[in-house]
């Protein structure tokens, strides 16, 4: 939360919002803040009971529910931001531009609301009699046996479209950059560790989530201790899937020349230069990054 915080911060403060490429870094991190604000709330429930009221619980689980969607999707559009940029250079300066940024960011955020449906209308706030105590829940019973639909939904448009995207995009990035007189090592790695990263933490808790819609429809049957185990691996899954908001600052913004650059110049103002670690890092010479490249010829980078 804390990185993504400071990649608004020197977004806001030190960035303008000149591109593609700066628009999907900001709207990311905004997706990101969602997702993880909704996780204090969640875990409280978890440790206790919902004491926030039927309106926060609407709220906060329709917000999880879009930062979830969302980081996703602008991940997606990061990844054919990039495809644009380095696959088709020369019609990347047509439509990497601010206007066409705004326009794709907009969109996105239409789909990650309706993709949050059904499940935005099942949240209820439910008194649960055994530990007598109140819980915001997805209670998808009175939307008529919608449960199974909205869990291979989420499998589908929230993972396997995303992946096949983000496989074809980074696939072509990988063949170009590998066909050049240089290969880049550095941005070549860079692809194969975003791809991994993503898989990794999304995968385990698809591959849960899918199971359970399966249990669900009792086309397997297990006993009581398969189901707890099943549930328990669906906690674990997901608490490594929200890992991956973390990462995405990392992988996708201080690795790029023009974010860091941009964030000394906002650290040399302030007490936090004096951190040798950081202005070290910061300042180390690492060559470009395919995440720090613009639409702006004065600001594209031929390195990773």
């Amino acid at each position: 939360m804390l990185g993504n915080g400071l990649v608004l911060w020197v977004i806001v403060m030190g960035v303008k919002l000149r591109s593609m490429t700066d628009i999907c870094l900001f709207n990311l991190s905004l997706a990101d803040l969602l997702l993880v604000g909704s996780l204090p709330f969640l875990a409280y429930q978890l440790e206790d009971h919902w004491v926030f009221g039927d309106g926060m619980c609407k709220l906060v689980l329709g917000v999880y529910y879009v930062g979830y969607y969302s980081g996703i999707y602008f991940i997606t559009l990061m990844g054919v931001d990039r495809y644009l940029a380095i696959v088709h250079a020369v019609y990347a300066l047509r439509v990497r531009t601010r206007t066409y940024g705004i326009i794709a960011s907009a969109v996105v955020w239409v789909a990650a609301i309706c993709s949050s449906f059904p499940e935005v209308l099942a949240l209820e706030l439910t008194y649960d009699n055994t530990t007598d105590t109140y819980m915001c829940i997805r209670n998808f019973n009175k939307l008529e046996g919608l449960s199974n639909v909205a869990i291979f939904k989420m499998n589908v448009v929230g993972f396997v479209i995303p992946l096949a995207v983000l496989v074809f995009c980074y696939t072509r990035i990988l063949l170009v950059l590998l066909q050049g007189r240089t290969a880049k090592r550095q941005a070549v790695r860079l692809v194969v560790v975003v791809m991994v990263a993503f898989f990794c933490c999304w995968a385990p808790y698809n591959i849960s989530l899918f199971l359970y819609g399966l249990n669900n429809m009792e086309l397997f049957g297990i006993d009581c201790e398969s189901t707890n185990s099943l549930m328990l691996s669906l906690q674990v899954t997901e608490v490594i899937a929200y890992t991956h908001c973390c990462l995405n600052p990392v992988l996708y913004v201080f690795v790029g020349v023009k974010l860091r650059r941009h964030l000394f110049k906002l650290l040399s103002k302030s007490v936090c230069v004096r951190c040798g670690f950081l202005k070290g890092y910061l300042t180390a010479a690492s060559g470009g990054s395919v995440y720090s490249r613009t639409s702006n010829a004065s600001e594209r980078s031929t390195a990773l």
